[in-house]
């Protein structure tokens, strides 16, 4: 009798410890900035690998889409971190949202205006007089400031060129709409390639070879989340997780597109697609002067000036105070 009550209060034991190791697992929301695909594939390897679940973290991820803003989420108390583009982040930030970056897992930029070789592109001084397909609710500020630095005006009856705003798809340029649109390295342009172009039928301008490139997909949080040490801290473990699940995905690419997809509940995404886009995702990241998802300062203060250098309307006013912290990923490399 002895035994069978003491393997009861065992077990009893054994139920109130793994509750109270279940109950200890603190909740955090990420909200992406588009559709489930391998563009965030880090985040969905580190919940399917259980690295979120090891550090102790009950993570919910929410997919994005064309009526979905980050930054309205996160101001509206609907996640705790976002993923953005930092001129969008910064603009919020100048408008009264304190966004702050906690870290930069895209290191370099996929951004491109993608045009039809017989449109006679063949230099950024073509683009004036031609229509050109243009991202808007945040993505248009690299493009603006670009045409600032050409110095292209895109609006006005005079416009050195006209601006068509895209859809997020690849029909202006299929249709002969606009002689160039908005592509990313490692989505629309091989969306293009698969509706039947040839590469020798287009050609590419990348914003990170024209020097116009900015920071893209990072971690935002809130000022006041901020303020709390213990939200420091979980934050921190996210991102330790996280930075986890990204150097799993690059390494482990087949892995990582077959769990993208498991994750995708509309079907909407194909296999050969998500693995072009895994491929091309990975280059991105590489880097990091102090580890995956290292924000270097200097490519901070080069994205400021980028968005600051138009002459005429500027994305930002003035270089932002606080609007990046190195606290969380130093915290992350600690743990």
């Amino acid at each position: 009798m002895k035994t069978l009550a003491t393997a009861a209060l065992l077990a009893a034991a054994a139920l109130t410890g793994l509750s109270t190791a279940a109950s200890a697992a603190e909740k955090l929301t990420l909200q992406l900035k588009w559709v489930t695909q391998a563009q965030f594939a880090g985040y969905y390897v580190a919940a399917e690998k259980g690295f979120y679940k090891d550090a102790g973290l009950d993570m919910t991820i929410k997919a994005g889409g064309p009526d979905i803003n980050p930054t309205q989420i996160i101001a509206a108390g609907g996640a705790d971190v976002i993923v953005d583009w930092m001129p969008s982040a910064l603009a919020t930030r100048e408008k009264g949202v304190a966004l702050v970056n906690i870290a930069q897992f895209y290191q370099k930029s996929g951004m491109m205006l993608t045009c039809r070789k017989d449109a006679k592109i063949n230099d950024p001084k073509d683009f004036k007089g031609n229509t050109l397909g243009v991202w808007f609710s945040g993505n248009e500020y690299p493009f603006l400031s670009w045409m600032s630095k050409l110095g292209y005006s895109t609006s006005g009856s005079g416009a050195d060129v006209k601006v068509l705003k895209q859809g997020f798809n690849v029909d202006p340029l299929l249709q002969k709409q606009a002689a160039c649109i908005s592509t990313m390295t490692y989505n629309e342009y091989w969306q293009l390639i698969e509706a039947g172009m040839k590469p020798e039928e287009l050609v590419v301008f990348k914003y990170q070879d024209q020097g116009v490139a900015t920071l893209e997909d990072g971690l935002y949080t809130t000022d006041k989340q901020l303020s709390d040490p213990k939200t420091v801290e979980k934050l921190a473990k996210f991102v330790k997780a996280s930075a986890k699940g990204w150097d799993y995905a690059a390494k482990n690419q087949a892995e990582a597109v077959d769990i993208v997809l498991a994750a995708d509940t509309t079907g909407a995404q194909t296999k050969e697609h998500q693995t072009t886009m895994m491929q091309e995702v990975a280059k991105l990241i590489e880097g990091g002067a102090k580890g995956t998802g290292y924000l270097d300062p200097a490519d901070f203060d080069r994205t400021v000036g980028i968005l600051l250098s138009g002459a005429s309307s500027p994305v930002i006013s003035k270089k932002p105070d606080g609007a990046y912290t190195h606290a969380v990923f130093d915290a992350a490399s600690k743990l």
